[in-house]
């Protein structure tokens, strides 16, 4: 009763005029954003970073939500009609909506696409709203012993998983561990990483950071591959309408991907890649028509992975709220949209910022509703949208992350950076090396050095604080795991991969 209390307060927040104008251009925004191949909420949201100088903390990230919604519905209209994902998570999408699309069906994974993207919001979002409280709770006994495992945590599987192999991972949160000391240590008040240079005493700015590797940087890498290939948009056949046979083998794939996605989401090392592939192959299994896999496309491997795709990108809302850990590259932009306002994700945060998270949940719910009224009606609109030339889009968006981030503080020093950062983002994505990890580490660093030097003063220097306490010890076990265990499961794969070893003199 008290969640639902809270919710109906969310609600009213929710509901001025101001914030339901914010909640529709962000959901415009974010579809229109999921719709251009190669684009994505995380470049979006920090191109808008600079936004934040001007306008409430409530209607930020009621926009940056509504951005991030909408992207998940939008992405899956490329992956149909022009077989492009735009982020990994919509690969499977891909697999059958293309063949669908192909087959004259793309209006029928269209609809099965955005209506289970709002079945599967709807739930997540109830999960937000319910999950969130207990793990306030549960937090709230965590010690700084307890709050430094639990970065250290956080730290080894998102390099983990937002990174090809956990080298590249761990080499780019190395990255934003050193970005994230520039400027005076607050404890020693001694200048660190500064070079001489009082530009730099205060540290580099977080959205400078963002928009330099995700908007600066994606668009360079965008752009150079320009060339590398031609993509077919298919036409859109049929009508956008299912029938009774693609609802009944629709309906039951929503509710498995919306169960499977949100938990895996919420889970520091979830993310939106493994529900989506998880979801496809039980939906390969369990389907009486497995002949159309692979083949003209089944609607299930697009209803299943869709859901689950969007029940996660709920999920990964809860650790960001309540821990403050981000789980994915948009989670880390937006925990950068929190610093800028001076207000630090975790347990404290439903406490002292009630009006903000209860009105971000609640918003949620509405983002989900006016996005099938975007979808499904205009999406002659969006097909449009994939006509636009790539020259000037990528202009517009090097223009916009330019005087956003010059009108911070008029600094010519932060543009030096901008696109200093924004070269190395180019680089860190033509080698293969994730960015997300050095926003994380720019980010969770200083709250982990802080954390550390607390649990060091409390136990007058004895290390064993991290290890005594059973709740640390569990955390760091974890993290031991997540970095070895995938070696060891490499290893046995290799082993059983290769048969049994010939011993001489053996029959």
């Amino acid at each position: 009763m008290e969640t639902l209390s809270h919710l109906a307060h969310g609600f009213s927040v929710a509901f001025t005029p101001v914030n339901l104008m914010w909640c529709l251009l962000g959901t415009t925004l974010g579809t229109a954003i999921g719709v251009l191949p190669g684009l994505g909420p995380a470049l979006t949201i920090a191109l808008l970073l600079p936004i934040t100088y001007q306008v409430a903390p409530e209607a930020s990230f009621i926009l940056f939500a509504g951005i991030y919604y909408g992207a998940m519905y939008g992405g899956s209209t490329t992956s149909i009609l022009l077989n492009t994902p735009g982020e990994s998570a919509t690969i499977v999408t891909a697999l059958e909506g293309n063949r669908m699309a192909r087959s004259g069906r793309g209006g029928a994974a269209l609809a099965t696409s955005a209506i289970g993207s709002f079945v599967a919001g709807t739930l997540g979002t109830l999960g937000v709203a319910f999950l969130a409280p207990v793990v306030v709770k549960f937090a709230l006994s965590f010690g700084p012993a307890e709050y430094f495992s639990l970065m250290v945590l956080a730290f080894i599987t998102v390099s983990a998983v937002l990174g090809s192999s956990s080298v590249r991972g761990l080499t780019s949160l190395f990255i934003g561990f050193v970005i994230g000391m520039i400027g005076v240590d607050l404890q020693t008040g001694q200048p660190r990483f500064t070079f001489g240079m009082s530009q730099l005493l205060d540290g580099v700015d977080v959205i400078v950071v963002a928009v330099g590797l995700f908007a600066v940087g994606e668009t360079f890498y965008m752009a150079s591959r320009r060339y590398a290939g031609k993509d077919e948009i298919v036409p859109l056949k049929g009508s956008l309408y299912m029938t009774a046979a693609e609802w009944a083998r629709s309906w039951k794939a929503w509710l498995r991907g919306a169960l499977l996605g949100f938990p895996i989401g919420a889970l520091p090392a979830g993310g939106a890649e493994i529900p989506t592939f998880l979801s496809y192959a039980i939906e390969k299994k369990l389907s009486k028509h497995k002949e159309e896999f692979g083949t003209v496309g089944a609607i299930e491997g697009v209803a299943g992975p869709e859901a689950a795709n969007n029940a996660s990108a709920a999920g990964v809302l809860v650790p960001m709220l309540t821990l403050g850990l981000p789980t994915s590259a948009t989670a880390a932009i937006m925990l950068s949209a929190f610093q800028s306002y001076g207000i630090n994700p975790g347990p404290m945060l439903f406490m002292t910022q009630a009006n903000l998270v209860w009105g971000l949940i609640a918003s949620l719910f509405i983002a989900n509703i006016i996005l099938v009224i975007l979808n499904l009606p205009l999406i002659g609109l969006w097909v449009r949208l994939l006509k636009i030339p790539a020259p000037q889009l990528y202009a517009g968006i090097l223009v916009f992350a330019t005087v956003g981030t010059y009108g911070i503080s008029q600094s010519p020093t932060d543009l030096v950076i901008l696109y200093l950062l924004g070269g190395a983002g180019f680089l860190m994505r033509r080698f293969d090396f994730p960015t997300a990890p050095v926003i994380i580490g720019m980010i969770l660093w200083p709250l982990a050095e802080t954390q550390f030097r607390r649990a060091m003063t409390i136990s007058n220097g004895d290390w064993s604080v991290f290890y005594k306490h059973p709740l640390s010890l569990t955390l760091l076990t974890l993290a031991f795991i997540g970095l070895i265990g995938p070696h060891i499961y490499a290893y046995i794969e290799r082993r059983r991969l290769r048969g049994p070893e010939h011993v001489p003199g053996d029959a």
